[in-house]
Formats: C-alpha cells, sequence, structure tokens
C-alpha cells in the first residue's frame, strides 16, 4: 500500500512492550488532536508498528518529501521520557538500539533524497519478551512534547 503524502509522520513501536510503544500512542494522540481539527494538506499519519522498516521505508513513494519517525530510544546522555529530534546520521547501532532492528539503515539511505527526522523519547522500561500494555509515567508524559515538535514540523 502506497502512503502517497509529500510529508509522512510514522509511529514505530510496539504496544506490547511497555515504552516500546511510544511511537503509536503519539500517533493516536495526534489524530485525536485533529479529530476537529483540519489535518495539514499532504500529511499523512501512519501507526506503523514495528513494520516501517519492512512495509513504509523500504518502499518509499516519489511524492515524499519528509519523513518524521517517531520512535522510543536509547539514549544514555538523557533521562527517560527525554523527547529530542535525531538525525539519521547521526545514529550508529550503538546510539539507537532498539527491538526493531534494521530501521537506521533505510532511513539513512532515504535521507540521501527526502528530509528524515527521528523524535525520539528515551524508554525507561523495554518489557519485551514479557507482555506489559501503557507506557511508564515519564514516557506518557512526554507526548506532549513530542506532539509539540511534530506540529512545529508539519507547519501547524
Amino acid at each position: 500500500m502506497p502512503y502517497k503524502a509529500e510529508t509522512l509522520v510514522v509511529g514505530c513501536g510496539n504496544i506490547l512492550f511497555k515504552d516500546d510503544g511510544f511511537g503509536p500512542f503519539v500517533i493516536k494522540a495526534l489524530e485525536d488532536y485533529f479529530k476537529d481539527k483540519e489535518t495539514p494538506n499532504n500529511v499523512m499519519f501512519v501507526d506503523a508498528g514495528t513494520g516501517a522498516s519492512h512495509y513504509i521505508f523500504s518502499l518509499p513513494d516519489e511524492s515524499w518529501k519528509k519523513l518524521i519517525v517517531i520512535d522510543a530510544v536509547e539514549d544514555p546522555k538523557v533521562e527517560p521520557g527525554t523527547v529530542k529530534i535525531y538525525s539519521p546520521s547521526d545514529m550508529s547501532k550503538g546510539k539507537y538500539e532498539n527491538p526493531h532492528t534494521g530501521i537506521i539503515e533505510p532511513l539513512q539511505s532515504l535521507a540521501k533524497d527526502i528530509e528524515v527526522i527521528i523524535v525520539g523519547c528515551k524508554l525507561k522500561e523495554n518489557s519485551a519478551p514479557d507482555v506489559e500494555m501503557g507506557l511508564t509515567e515519564p514516557v506518557e508524559a512526554a507526548i506532549p512534547k513530542a506532539i509539540e515538535i511534530i506540529l512545529k514540523e508539519i507547519g501547524v
């Protein structure tokens, strides 16, 4: 299924493993935000779960100009719940470890042709392999900051 939009906002993560579900939770919050408002032209929100690298990033569309990826990250320099903008070129396997292996290489490749940013939130807990749904308090409290960053990036 092609995602035809100039700006694609993609939430990555698995809601079954605590904070790993940050991306999908942010997409849901964005959809709620725009429930009574008009979504900007050429912007699409996608809850990609854990399949983004296989079903979205590996199948780019010529209409894409900007890709905003929302995901939980491991960043030893910040506290859990901290939201930052990361560039794919700044990420390496040592800086961006997460359960969805293979995400950085496709993003680095896409960044050669379009603008790619990662809105990352330092996770507090990833419960995998144990199923524990819901975000920890600091990560849930970070959702408004992520939305603020994304709204600015899409020109709202």
